[in-house]
């Protein structure tokens, strides 16, 4: 059972401000009661594109490029129902997504749905890896290595777990070896509040820190577990962990951060490496729908 831990029972009206929907205006039962399974990315366009393929990949009737938009009247997010799967778009960072995430966790709430998966399919930057790899995150660490996430919460820090699903991210794993498309390891994944400096990248507006410097930082995450890089995963992981979602975190890595710094792959690699995740978790679904050939 999704249990919100706060004062959402004692609302007569629950308006979910970014995603223009509200427990008064719409009924979320109705709407979203049958959902089984949550997938949200960064990017509205590629949210989108999953939803489209996600239809087709479970043969719903109609035309997929016709699939609508629930928060169209908003420009935050994006929201596509397809079926037993919604697909979402949480923005970059993890203020971004943590507004999303608490106003997604109380609509699965309201919407008294049962047994939820959800997943972050995203990018990232690999730690000792070749581009295209696709990681399923063991645990979501710190800029120390450290499974927490650090919620300040009225001057207070609060530190929340972030281990994510071990049953979930095997049958990920799995679920790879089955499709034999493109390799895929579990490993932590460093989560970090921006996209150069806390990333250790050179080639920043700011960069204080030498090439040595970032390449022994790279070392002393790959021998913690680490295996990529991006900026979201530890609040998707503690959130979901403290309501009693089982999740996972299923990102491809665009390129080897040992290596480099900037993304230099052609566009049409990129589209491709960018698919692997939802290839990946859409053969996930159909197994648990039973809808795998």
């Amino acid at each position: 059972v999704i249990q919100p831990l706060q004062v959402v029972f004692f609302l007569k009206e629950d308006i979910l401000y970014h995603f223009s929907l509200g427990t008064k205006t719409h009924n979320l039962p109705e709407m979203f009661g049958d959902i089984k399974f949550v997938c949200v990315g960064g990017s509205s366009n590629r949210m989108k594109a999953f939803a489209q393929f996600i239809h087709q990949e479970l043969e719903m009737p109609g035309n997929p490029e016709e699939v609508s938009d629930i928060c169209e009247a908003t420009d935050r997010y994006c929201m596509y129902k397809v079926g037993p799967v919604l697909s979402m778009s949480h923005g970059m960072g993890v203020p971004s997504i943590s507004i999303m995430l608490h106003e997604l966790i109380k609509l699965l709430h309201h919407a008294q749905c049962r047994d939820v998966v959800l997943f972050r399919l995203g990018t990232s930057g690999g730690v000792g890896l070749a581009p295209g790899t696709v990681v399923v995150t063991d645990k979501a660490v710190d800029y120390s290595f450290l499974a927490q996430f650090e919620q300040v919460v009225l001057g207070k820090v609060v530190t929340r777990s972030t281990e994510l699903d071990e049953e979930v991210a095997n049958e990920l794993l799995q679920c790879s070896s089955e499709l034999q498309n493109f390799p895929t390891v579990i490993g932590n994944t460093l989560c970090t509040h921006d996209f150069y400096e806390g990333q250790g990248r050179l080639d920043g507006a700011l960069c204080s820190f030498s090439h040595e410097d970032k390449l022994e930082y790279l070392r002393k995450a790959y021998e913690a577990g680490v295996r990529n890089i991006e900026m979201e995963s530890s609040v998707f992981a503690a959130m979901c962990r403290i309501c009693g979602l089982k999740a996972a975190v299923v990102c491809v890595a665009l390129l080897d951060r040992f290596e480099g710094d900037q993304i230099t792959s052609s566009h049409d690699v990129l589209v491709e490496y960018q698919q692997r995740p939802q290839v990946l978790v859409s053969h996930f679904i159909k197994k648990r729908l039973g809808r795998a050939v």
